[in-house]
This record gives C-alpha cells, structure tokens and sequence, in this order.
C-alpha cells in the first residue's frame, strides 16, 4: 500500500499503484473477461446501448451475466442491443431526478440484487452552455449529480449483493480538471473543456469518497479510463481539424489506432471498465483509478498535452480526501 499525506493532518492510505493484473493497453474486453463465469450476476450499466457501453455489455452478457441497460430513449437501446442475449432495457433519464427514482425503485421492486453499477452514460462537449431543469450545467448533472443519486438509490441492491462493485467511467481529463466550487454551473463563463474536465474530476472524487463510506459494506468503487476512443468512423466533418491536431486520425481521416499511447479501439476500451466492474484481481481494494485494465500509477508529472502523448495516470489531486469529502456535501445540497 501507498501512503499519502494530504491536507491538513490526515493520512490516506490508498491503493493506487498497479496490481499488477497481467493486462496490457492492448488488451480487450474479451481478453479481460476470459475464464470467468458470471452466470447470476446482475449488472445495470448506464447508456449501455451505445459505443463503449454497448460493448460493455455485451461482454458482460457473453460470460453469463444479466445486463440491465439503464437508457433515456429505450426505443432506440431497444434496437442497438436487440441482438445480445442477456441484454434488457429499462427507462431512465439522469437529468431528471423523478426518473431516477423510478428506475431505483423497479430496480428494488424486483428482489433481485445489484453485482455491479456501471455509471457509463455521460455528455460530451458541449459548445453551448446547457443546463437541466434544477439549474446545473448539463455535463456535470449527466456525469456526475445523476450518478450520484442513482448510486445512492440503488444501495439497498448493491448490499443485498454481499459484495459489489460501483465503476464510475471518468477521463484522462481527471488529471487537469477543476472543480469549480463557487460558478459549478458556470454562470461566470462557460468553458465546454473545463466543463468536461470538472465533471470527469468529480468522477474520481466521487469514487474516492464512496469507497471511503462503503467499504466496510463490502461494496467497492472505482474509476476508470478507459482511453480516448473516437470510433472507427467515419467522423463528423466539424471534428476532423481537431482530430488531426490531437494525433486521432491521419491526414486522410482514418483512426489511428495507438493503445501504448492510449488511442484505442471500442474493445480496448471497454477492457478497463470489465475489469474494473468484475475481475477477481481487485478483490480487496477500491477508490482507485484505473487505466489499462489495471490501477494507474501515481504521477503528479503535469506533462503537456500532445499530438503524441496524451497523459492519463493518477494524480494527487484528483484522489484528494479532502475535497472529496466536500463534493459529496455541496453534491447532497444539490440535490435535497
């Protein structure tokens, strides 16, 4: 274990340095998933009809497990996931807090236990600033406050599981995100990156927090990156220049596919948060972030960002006790 100091005269001891698991950046959902029978285990994972979530929950079903797709539109969920055996759909819109509910309480309605929630579901960047209906900016009420409160619903479930996981999918942005304490709807200015970043800090904070209250109920935490996956393609015309610049595509506008360098195909993404959500190798350890189908290393290194080099480890910031502690407060506030 690594032992930290942080603010004040607390001392966290945590877990964050590698397993190790075995795995590498190249490793799939497949691979990570091989030799595992989880015929019994319940899962809910959030938006997973789409992208990553989708192969999420595929994998999960192919080694047994019972999916439940926890999507805003289930017509179109319905659809996307109408071939994988295993897979059900149910209603829920993470903006909106009466939904929410609702779909905890068929959740609890039906006795059946909770192995794992996967918090996938979340906005991108948004040009314009939105906000839903109590006044939050968008991304952080998708990300973040939705995920909050249906984690914290679904707890009777989670208990009744006798030891589950709660993976929150978070960024590499984690590292350079701010939480705005005094503009978290961004009133003052609207930024769509700084957006993105405090929502995927809050991700971390989160986890790291959770952990810290439930562990002892046996039910685990985790954040995990799972990479900057942009798809196949082909892609949005608008987002090419950008693309180009950050070293995702060639001059052509295919994918570059680099997963040593964290550009990773939807399989390799979806590795980490299998892994984090059921492998046997994080038995035992929680409020960590992870990348790579493993915990990341610590690294407060703040290295630029470029065409090349994406960085995406742990840093001290992002797993603050301290400020953990003070998002779940102002996030209960929120939501009351």
């Amino acid at each position: 274990m690594l032992i930290r100091p942080t603010k004040g005269t607390t001392t966290v001891i945590t877990d964050q340095h590698p397993v190790p698991s075995g795995f590498t950046a190249a490793s799939t959902a497949t691979d990570v998933l091989a030799g595992l029978d989880l015929t019994g285990r319940h899962v809910v994972v959030t938006g997973g009809h789409s992208r990553l979530g989708r192969e999420v929950s595929r994998a999960l079903a192919a080694v047994g497990a019972s999916v439940t797709v926890a999507a805003r539109d289930t017509e179109r969920a319905s659809a996307a996931v109408a071939d994988l055996p295993g897979v059900t759909v149910d209603q829920l819109d993470l903006t909106d807090p009466a939904s929410i509910d609702a779909f905890a309480e068929r959740w609890r309605a039906t006795g059946r236990p909770l192995h794992a929630l996967v918090n996938n579901a979340a906005m991108l960047f948004s040009p314009e600033r939105r906000l839903d209906g109590r006044g939050n900016e968008l991304s952080f009420s998708t990300t973040h406050l939705g995920h909050f409160q249906l984690t914290r619903a679904l707890l009777p479930a989670l208990r009744a599981a006798d030891g589950a996981r709660v993976l929150t999918v978070t960024s590499g942005a984690a590292r350079f995100g701010q939480i705005r304490w005094h503009d978290l709807a961004f009133a003052r200015g609207y930024d769509a990156g700084a957006a993105y970043g405090q929502s995927k800090r809050a991700n971390v904070l989160f986890t790291v927090e959770f952990d810290r209250r439930l562990a002892d109920e046996g039910i685990r935490a985790f954040a995990a990156h799972p990479g900057v996956v942009i798809g196949p393609g082909p892609h949005d015309p608008s987002r090419l220049a950008s693309f180009r610049e950050q070293g995702l595509v060639d001059a052509d506008g295919a994918t570059v596919i680099d997963p040593a360098v964290g550009k990773k195909t939807i399989e390799q993404g979806a590795a980490t948060l299998v892994f984090s959500a059921v492998s046997p190798a994080l038995d035992g350890i929680g409020g960590v972030y992870l990348k790579d189908s493993d915990v990341a290393v610590l690294d407060d290194t703040m290295r630029p960002l470029t065409a090349g080099s994406i960085p995406s480890d742990a840093n001290s910031a992002m797993l603050d006790d301290g400020d953990a502690r003070r998002l779940w407060d102002v996030t209960e506030q929120l939501l009351a």
